[in-house]
């Protein structure tokens, strides 16, 4: 069995990482400042579930703190890995606070490299994102498309993190596997992003806020196959960057139809301008992904969709109020 250091384990997707680790019988020791740029209901609920587990232990801590991270490296046996899902997400608020996405997406990455360097942790893997394809990517997009224009401080601060990544591959020979995520979905999601926000909206009766048309597209990727598949990029790979995710394409007009049936309600939509910072469309080429990691989705969307809303109505006691923007 390993020793994982997973950040941001609260998180949506680094719950489940954790999960399927602890499950397997890894110990892992999982740290997150639990800040409120969302619901922390939602964070304290996923952090409920792995607490269950005697081989998970929890530190409320910030990656941007370079001594408390360097002394809770002091106090464990070595780490076979740092699994770095600690990020500020969502690429529109970025838009009213790119500080905070800098120091927490390029220095607090920074942090955990130099201790991946200094303690001899030898993989490192990296959740970054598929927004640094920026306004013209290609469909499904590669790896190798044009990553150079990002859109918003989101998007560069990921790109500023890769960067630093191979860097640190460069130097010191870490073996470091980024995951460029497109959209995840499934129980316990991120309220800020739409599945949540149309499920809780919907059932509700609470205006559907709309930007744009409806019309952009959205790869889509259930939670616990974006886990498999990071969890698959332990292996050693030198230095790769990969697409996880977004196998499934829909609309945002297609998706609220489902989720009206799924619901057996009708959303009331109120529309807005597009917002600058959004992308039309994503649409992962997940190839690489299968070819160097043999990951494959097994979750299909009307499957995960229902998976979702089953959860949402099975919590409705506190998911019907949780703060979505």
């Amino acid at each position: 069995m390993a020793n994982y250091l997973v950040t941001g384990a609260a998180g949506f997707i680094a719950s489940k990482v954790c999960e399927l680790l602890l499950a397997d019988g890894h110990f892992v020791f999982g740290i997150d400042n639990v800040n409120d740029a969302y619901d922390v209901r939602i964070k304290n609920w996923r952090l409920d579930q792995l607490g269950s587990y005697k081989n998970f232990v929890f530190s409320k801590q910030d990656i941007c703190d370079y001594k408390n991270l360097e002394e809770t490296i002091k106090k464990n046996e070595k780490f076979d890995a740092v699994i770095n899902l600690a990020a500020r997400a969502g690429v529109r608020a970025s838009v009213e606070d790119p500080w905070t996405y800098i120091d927490t997406n390029i220095n607090g990455t920074l942090n955990l490299l130099e201790i991946a360097q200094r303690y001899q942790i030898p993989k490192f893997i990296l959740a970054s994102t598929s927004s640094v394809y920026g306004a013209d990517a290609p469909l499904p997009t590669p790896e190798e498309a044009d990553s150079s224009h990002p859109l918003q401080a989101y998007a560069a601060s990921k790109k500023g993190a890769e960067a630093l990544c191979h860097s640190y591959h460069f130097l010191y020979d870490i073996d470091v596997t980024v995951f460029r995520y497109f959209t995840v979905y499934g129980p316990a999601g991120r309220p800020d992003m739409s599945m949540f926000r149309f499920t809780q909206w919907i059932n509700e009766g609470k205006p559907v806020r709309l930007f744009g048309t409806g019309e952009q597209t959205r790869g889509f990727t259930y939670v616990d196959d974006i886990a498999r598949g990071t969890i698959l990029g332990l292996k050693p790979v030198g230095f790769e960057i990969m697409n996880l995710g977004g196998h499934e394409t829909i609309s945002i007009n297609q998706m609220i139809s489902v989720l009206e049936d799924k619901l057996n309600k009708k959303a009331n939509i109120e529309k807005s301008p597009a917002h600058p910072a959004d992308m039309m469309a994503n649409w992962a080429d997940v190839s690489k992904a299968k070819r160097v990691l043999g990951w494959q989705p097994e979750v299909d969307l009307n499957s995960g969709m229902q998976n979702l809303v089953d959860w949402y109505l099975a919590e409705r006691d506190w998911t019907s109020d949780i703060r979505t923007l």
